[in-house]
């Protein structure tokens, strides 16, 4: 620090360590009638890949989950959620905002062509006008309580993008792309563009990576070979789906019935999502014996309780196994705040109890306590749906 200095650092051009400039927060507060919890971002380096279809399944799929789910459309020169969606009416409004129009099972959608009166009309604007109508459709839209918002992003790393990062609280990318290596290319940048903006990458989607030929049950990479693994692997991102091409999927989109169309590929990206959904602050407890997973969930000598913020686990407990009479320890672990319970083995009636209680149960697992905790966290532990039949710990498991 000078000795003239007058702490103005806005306004000084000295590189000194003792600046003390203002950090601005560019993002935008969304409506006042909005509740929305989280934003993910459905982003391709190029158009023509697939990624107003793949938002448009992950909105599906979270909502038949018993998720509330929307979408933004922010692909304002190319919109194409209505149709996919089958959605016509345009949408409505009072001096309190805009209603976002809601499809046939309830998604909530905004997109320019449900404001436009003409939908085949273009738009023909400048970035920064198109940034901002994006922006509205965050702060002016009325979205209610929405548990999941998935924006279909315009493709590239223009204005928009840099807009919807800054302004909008974006938890996470999916990133679409295609098996051709200039598409590869493409998007690294945006690869780039995310890390860049320190949003985390949820994972990849390739579409169109090959088509199953119904005659000899035959995978025909029609593009060439993928390129996904490359990218995945130099930037260290999970490679979530490789979807084929499926004549159906057009079809559903074109004729608005995208929601019936049943896709075996999203379930693992709702998987993620959901534990994305349980990782914001959770408690999970493990039956455990001088810390590592029990065998036998009513037989423990102690439950481990994991408190886990955001992925990361932040504190631990132990108490003693209080008894075993039945149905007494899910009342207790509910009582406690546990949202999953861990064990080596469960009774089938206390595995009942926990699912009448909402909380998640995972047995078939081993090793330390504080392990299963971490593999889990990082969607690595399944269930392998291991129930107790030994006799003499019948009553302890939980029936």
């Amino acid at each position: 620090m000078s000795e003239g200095c007058n702490e103005q650092c806005s306004f000084c051009s000295e590189d000194c360590t003792d600046r003390k400039e203002e950090e601005y927060d560019f993002r935008s507060k969304e409506n006042s009638q909005s509740n929305i919890k989280h934003v993910i971002a459905v982003v391709s380096g190029k158009g023509g890949v697939g990624k107003s279809m793949v938002t448009s399944l992950l909105a599906v799929a979270m909502n038949k989950k018993g998720y509330k789910t929307a979408i933004l459309d922010a692909d304002v020169t190319g919109p194409s959620i209505p149709k996919a969606f089958g959605i016509k009416e345009k949408a409505s409004g009072t001096e309190d905002g805009i209603y976002p129009n809601e499809s046939s099972q309830g998604i909530k959608i905004m997109s320019i062509n449900l404001l436009l009166e003409d939908e085949t009309a273009p738009v023909v604007w400048r970035g920064p006008m198109i940034a901002n109508t994006v922006k509205q459709f965050w702060t002016d839209v009325i979205w209610g309580d929405i548990d999941y918002m998935f924006i279909d992003m315009p493709p590239g790393t223009g204005d928009v993008p840099l807009t919807v990062f800054q302004s909008l609280p974006v938890e996470g990318i999916v990133m679409v792309t295609s098996p051709q290596e200039l598409v590869s290319m493409i998007v690294s940048k945006a690869v780039r563009m995310a890390e860049m903006m320190n949003i985390p990458i949820v994972g990849l989607v390739e579409n169109m990576a090959y088509f199953l030929c119904p005659d000899n049950n035959k995978e025909y990479r029609i593009f060439g070979e993928s390129h996904i693994e490359e990218i995945a692997q130099a930037h260290t991102i999970p490679v979530l789906a490789k979807l084929p091409i499926d004549p159906e999927i057009s079809m559903a989109c074109d004729t608005g019935t995208i929601e019936q169309y049943e896709s075996i590929w999203f379930e693992d990206i709702a998987k993620k999502l959901h534990k994305m959904e349980k990782q914001t602050m959770m408690k999970i407890a493990v039956a455990s014996d001088n810390g590592n997973v029990s065998g036998h969930f009513g037989h423990c000598e102690s439950f481990m309780l994991f408190d886990c913020e955001n992925g990361s686990v932040v504190k631990t407990e132990t108490v003693a196994n209080p008894g075993h009479k039945p149905g007494f320890l899910p009342v207790f672990l509910h009582e406690k705040g546990a949202k999953v319970v861990i064990s080596g083995g469960m009774g089938g009636g206390a595995v009942d109890i926990f699912n009448e209680k909402g909380i998640e149960v995972v047995v078939g697992a081993t090793g330390p306590a504080k392990d299963a905790v971490q593999a889990y966290l990082g969607g690595k532990l399944e269930s392998t749906g291991s129930v107790c039949h030994e006799h003499q710990h019948h009553d302890e498991c939980g029936e």
